[in-house]
């Protein structure tokens, strides 16, 4: 993190990123001095409202966040922004998306969390864009011209008011991780019970084991002997995922939740064991995995924008590869067996142990289908297909060997 007073001082020249937090509540024109250099700014947390014409002037800028800001409008001056790829603008109270504000080489936009009711149709027009994240706002609606958008690969809408199936995305031929729960398109009555309820003072959370977007993970431990809770022959060892409550970047935890609870169980899926009953808490208790799994990959990078990466020293065998896709093919099948797309089938949401052993997790994104019609569900699994395709991919680019048998042929 940086200072104005280092900026205004003349101490940052010539650096590529720049991070200011210190409630600014109008746009600090020292930046503009940074031009020849700057290619990444960070203005998150702070309470600006709009951003100069004169930003065009940073010619270089490629990436920009402003989340948490008091922006009711998607500046128009980032439209005019030569080299800008990546726009991340989350929670702020963004009504309205101009059509000038979208820069001409757009890769990645991030609006999540706003109260946009209407996009662009100037959005169609943006053939770089890789990633949209959407979620958490009051779209009754999507542009037509998003049919065009051929590179999309990444796409959050949901959290959302869209009435109907928005087509003109399901036929996006690099379409690969979609998330669309909590609109009323796909809303559902059934109440999922294929885990039992119990009480949240059954269990004791103890420490931290991980934690994402939608909630944190605890490693619990039972206040009742093994006895008492022997009709439903949990294991001793449990972990407890506490839902935040609010909306996160992929959607609604409750349906996180019922997705998770459909799908039920499976070889290579963590195991959800019982909910939990709480006026004001959604929790989910599930099988501790053994310390001995790792993840299998790295989350996207800027640079990689959908794409998961590895650490520079890491590799598989065709052998294990083979064994990890096959089972990760069984995870695919079963999850639209039952009718839901994980939105997010990723090596990096994914463990694994040295016998290349896989279990998936993070059902953060995952949206429920069996509400939509025959062809709609279709094209979901088609889009999810893609991910599945892209998983091996990634795998393959760190394989050691010769020998991979895709069993996808």
């Amino acid at each position: 993190m940086h200072t104005l007073s280092q900026l205004n001082a003349g101490e940052l020249n010539g650096i590529k990123r720049l991070s200011l937090s210190e409630n600014i509540s109008e746009f600090p024109m020292a930046i503009l001095s940074l031009a020849d250099s700057l290619e990444v700014l960070d203005l998150s947390d702070n309470k600006l409202s709009s951003l100069p014409t004169e930003i065009a002037q940073l010619s270089k800028l490629k990436i920009i966040f402003a989340s948490n800001n008091c922006f009711t409008v998607l500046p128009e001056a980032l439209g005019a922004c030569p080299s800008l790829e990546m726009v991340g603008f989350k929670s702020n109270q963004i009504k309205c998306v101009p059509e000038a504000a979208l820069p001409a080489k757009l890769r990645w936009l991030i609006l999540t969390d706003n109260h946009i009711e209407v996009l662009p149709e100037s959005l169609g027009e943006r053939p770089r864009l890789q990633k949209l994240a959407l979620a958490g706002n009051r779209l009754t609606t999507l542009p037509t011209t998003m049919h065009k958008l051929e590179n999309l690969e990444l796409l959050r809408l949901s959290a959302n008011q869209l009435t109907e199936c928005p087509e003109q995305v399901l036929d996006l031929p690099k379409l690969a991780w979609f998330a669309f729960a909590g609109n009323p398109f796909c809303k559902s009555d059934v109440v999922i019970e294929s885990v039992p309820s119990i009480a949240s003072s059954s269990y004791t959370l103890k420490n931290i084991l991980g934690q994402g977007a939608s909630g944190v993970i605890y490693r619990a431990s039972w206040n009742r002997s093994q006895a008492d809770l022997s009709e439903y022959q949990f294991p001793e060892q449990i972990a407890v995922k506490v839902f935040k409550g609010e909306v996160t970047s992929d959607g609604y935890p409750q349906d996180e939740l019922q997705a998770c609870l459909k799908v039920g169980n499976h070889t290579n899926l963590v195991q959800s064991l019982a909910q939990v009953e709480a006026p004001d808490t959604l929790s989910l208790i599930m099988a501790l995995i053994p310390a001995h799994y790792k993840n299998l990959g790295l989350p996207p990078c800027l640079q990689s924008c959908t794409r998961d990466r590895f650490t520079d020293d890491f590799s598989l065998s065709a052998k294990q590869i083979t064994k990890m896709v096959t089972q990760m093919t069984a995870v695919f099948d079963h999850l639209h067996d039952n009718q839901v797309c994980h939105g997010d089938l990723y090596a990096h949401n994914t463990l694994f142990d040295e016998q290349a052993n896989i279990i998936v997790g993070d059902f953060g994104a995952a949206s429920m289908y069996h509400m939509l019609t025959a062809a709609q569900q279709l094209k979901v699994k088609q889009i999810e297909s893609r991910a599945l395709q892209y998983f091996i991919d990634d795998l393959l680019s760190v394989c050691s060997d010769s020998g991979f048998l895709n069993p996808l042929k």
